[in-house]
């Protein structure tokens, strides 16, 4: 039965129902308008049988393949963006070449890493999840170049010299967001109703990756929150502050007041991970503490090279009669020379 258009009793809006090429559809034209609710209801029978036909990949659009992600409760930063650029665009018709156009369209002015986080891979992540459900073809992009900075990462010294000359919140974020590996935007959105002094546990809601995890809290870190907590509203935010952008000014001048060296919120996490990975513990392990998405990104982001030449000497097990052998050789080889 092809598609007719009825109203419901004592409404405006014309709907639409039938069976298309087998397929049971139903929906709304959005319209009062009968010509145009006839109109839009042709072309609604018209496309399913251009889908039934040439499969789903030739009326899937962009618009829709977003719909199907979000609706998979999936991240949706920079959807928004992307919708809009992209509309109605019909997937079939983006390839690796219009996302990188579409990448330089909309950041004209942005570093490789930018375009790639916010163009290139959440339009393939969309497109891919699409793929999945096999209403198109999976889309690989090239990346654009991103130029490798490097990043100085924390100490726990560091750390502590800005606990010593910051203010109690301040210190204590600092130093969950060093001890936890949480970003900043993490760290601040923390609630005490998250936090759990007796078990020594913090549930850290992951907002770039759009999920959870439970952070052990060191008891220093135990004590430094415990020291601000004078109000343990669960709704209310653990370190006082609203945003990142109201802690930089404060978190500036401390640095300043302690002439330590000048690092980034992200220091602290790149320290969380470059301290656990330099005292031996396995990427998985840092990536699940962590909350990344990867091993490998721990390892090829975090995993700095000492510069200490006598490493290999962590190989040997020296015993107490091996030592004045080591002499007696660097005496022999000076009288040699």
């Amino acid at each position: 039965m092809p598609l007719t258009i009825y109203r419901r009793p004592g409404g405006k809006i014309w709907h639409y129902r039938g069976t298309v090429a087998g397929r049971r559809v139903r929906g709304s034209t959005g319209t009062a308008d009968k010509e145009t609710a006839q109109r839009l209801t042709a072309e609604r029978e018209a496309r399913e049988w251009k889908s039934r036909l040439d499969g789903p990949e030739s009326v899937l659009t962009f618009s829709q393949a977003a719909t199907l992600y979000l609706a998979a409760q999936k991240p949706d930063r920079f959807i928004v963006e992307l919708v809009a650029y992209w509309k109605d665009t019909p997937v079939k018709a983006i390839n690796s070449g219009t996302v990188r156009q579409a990448a330089i369209v909309l950041y004209p002015k942005a570093t490789g890493a930018t375009r790639n986080r916010h163009v290139i891979v959440p339009t393939a992540a969309i497109i891919n999840h699409a793929a999945s459900q096999d209403l198109c073809k999976h889309l690989k992009v090239k990346r654009f170049p991103v130029l490798a900075k490097k990043k100085t990462p924390a100490t726990w010294e560091w750390v502590q010299s800005f606990m010593a000359h910051a203010n109690p919140h301040l210190g204590a974020l600092c130093c969950f967001m060093f001890l936890t590996g949480a970003r900043v935007s993490e760290a601040v959105d923390l609630r005490w109703g998250d936090v759990d002094l007796s078990e020594a546990t913090a549930l850290i809601r992951q907002t770039k990756v759009g999920k959870e995890r439970i952070a052990h809290l060191p008891k220093t870190l135990v004590v430094a929150i415990a020291n601000i907590a004078s109000n343990r509203e669960p709704s209310e935010k653990v370190f006082k502050y609203s945003t990142r952008s109201t802690v930089k000014p404060q978190w500036n001048k401390v640095i300043k007041r302690a002439k330590i060296a000048h690092l980034t919120f992200h220091a602290c996490r790149h320290g969380f991970a470059t301290s656990l990975l330099h005292k031996g513990v396995d990427p998985i392990t840092v990536a699940k503490l962590g909350g990344w998405a990867s091993a490998q990104l721990v390892f090829e982001t975090y995993g700095h090279a000492k510069d200490d030449k006598t490493l290999a000497n962590l190989l040997i097990i020296d015993t107490p009669a091996t030592q004045p052998e080591i002499q007696e050789a660097v005496s022999d080889q000076k009288s040699i020379a």
